[in-house]
């Protein structure tokens, strides 16, 4: 017999992969701290301290966007601009310039609003090769939030709307496209939906819609 995965069952599967991974990377973490207090800082432990931080960051917003706690009601977006803030600072290329106390879009956030959020930040980011600029604003309709990034060649995948809004047949899936898809199917879960657009030169806007908002 044939069982069709329900997307839940995924969500699962992700929170423990993410908490398995976490605590590994942490212990790393804390280990180069001891070694660093005994005189032992040299580039190599710098460089395997901010490995070990960029998994740590990745692991924590992969967790918050695919995992089943990231739909927890008790995540708000200051936690997202938290996670968001902790990816993109290793390099330095993005920027956040948005702020997470601000309207985004809705009087009451609806379930799951967060993890939408996330999948979305996460895709948006893709489309800056480059690096550039990240603002997360309310939409200009009630029940939609917008998240824009600008940059040098910032553009989407080739097929990547398509997968976000789940008009991307599962035998063409490959990836490079597997987030957006998988970004599509927990936003119809949670009762949303992902409209991505390229309508400007250097810049790619997400639009995170929840009609019943």
């Amino acid at each position: 017999m044939r069982h069709n995965l329900d997307i839940s069952v995924l969500e699962l599967l992700a929170s423990k992969i993410c908490h398995d991974l976490i605590s590994p990377i942490g212990a790393v973490n804390n280990g180069l701290e001891i070694l660093e207090d005994m005189g032992g800082g040299d580039e190599v432990t710098e460089l395997i301290a901010f490995s070990a931080g960029q998994a740590s960051a990745k692991l924590q917003a992969f967790r918050m966007a695919y995992g089943a706690g990231g739909a927890d009601a008790s995540l708000k977006p200051e936690d997202v601009h938290k996670s968001v803030n902790a990816l993109i600072s290793g390099d330095g290329k993005v920027t956040q310039n948005w702020d997470p106390y601000g309207d985004m879009g809705y009087e009451d956030r609806p379930d799951g609003f967060c993890k939408i959020l996330m999948c979305a930040i996460l895709q948006a980011l893709d489309c800056l090769p480059k690096g550039g600029e990240l603002i997360v604003q309310a939409g200009d309709k009630r029940g939609s939030t917008d998240v824009i990034v600008s940059g040098e060649n910032a553009a989407p995948r080739e097929k990547v709307a398509e997968a976000l809004s789940l008009g991307l047949p599962q035998n063409m899936l490959e990836p490079k496209y597997i987030h957006a898809y998988t970004s599509g199917l927990l936003a119809d879960k949670y009762g949303f939906k992902l409209f991505l657009s390229h309508g400007v030169p250097g810049s790619v806007t997400i639009n995170i819609v929840h009609p019943a908002a």
